[in-house]
């Protein structure tokens, strides 16, 4: 049961952190500088893993801990096993895998520039 838990908090830390890596740059217009130290870091991690087909390192803890719980762990990674069955259903190739890639580098930009254009005012 505790393997389960800790399997599930780790699914839980994945999509938060995605979700930072997407609307950071967001949150950075809000709270600036302090948020960048944090957000750019993400963003640069976030890219590597999608632009060199890498797995994040929190999907083979999450299987890990499935496996200790007893539950089958997955060979793919964390988009492709959670979201892709969502938001692409025929799955995930290489190209969307770039296009996600530049969707954050492109929202995380567009951001900057607002956070840059209110700090230079």
């Amino acid at each position: 049961m505790l393997y389960r838990i800790l399997a599930d908090l780790v699914v839980l830390l994945h999509l938060f952190f995605i979700i930072f890596v997407v609307t950071g740059g967001v949150a950075a217009y809000f709270w600036s500088w302090r948020m960048v130290v944090l957000h750019l870091p993400a963003v640069i991690w976030g890219m590597y893993i999608e632009f060199s087909g890498n797995i994040c390192p929190l999907t083979p803890l999450e299987n890990h801990f499935r496996q200790l719980s007893g539950q089958e762990g997955y060979s793919s990674g964390f988009v492709d096993h959670y979201l892709v069955p969502i938001i692409y259903p025929v799955g995930l190739t290489r190209d969307i895998q770039i296009v996600l890639g530049l969707l954050v580098f492109v929202v995380n930009l567009v951001a900057y520039a607002f956070f840059l254009r209110r700090i230079a005012a």
